[in-house]
């Protein structure tokens, strides 16, 4: 497997859409959390798209595979930070579906590419 085009992995284009839903998502939470859970999810889910793209340059299957597991680290952080937000009641479950489950896909198929790479 060449090292080359992460835009062209659908992964890393799906880990983008997140990106989006998470904005729309953290705009609906009280402007308190502007520096706190807003800027934490937000950063978590840029750090998705960034490892993946970061990992698939780096020139060998062990830097992607390891880059692929931290992008699945901040997918884990983002999950949790998803659910504190719905504890807190800045969102409903409703609104938070659709990022949950790109989130949920996303995850898995880090997992597959990851097993893939073992």
């Amino acid at each position: 497997m060449p090292l080359e085009g992460y835009r062209d992995l659908i992964v890393w284009q799906k880990s983008m859409a997140l990106v989006a839903e998470v904005y729309q998502l953290t705009a609906k939470y009280p402007k308190t959390e502007i520096f706190g859970l807003v800027s934490q999810s937000r950063r978590c889910a840029v750090s998705i798209p960034s490892n993946i793209a970061e990992g698939r340059t780096r020139g060998s299957r062990k830097d992607f595979r390891q880059f692929l597991i931290i992008a699945q680290a901040s997918g884990a952080e983002l999950e949790t930070q998803i659910e504190l937000a719905k504890n807190l009641k800045f969102l409903s479950a409703q609104d938070s579906e659709k990022a949950e489950a790109v989130l949920l896909e996303v995850m898995k198929m880090l997992s597959s590419i990851i097993k893939k790479l073992s």
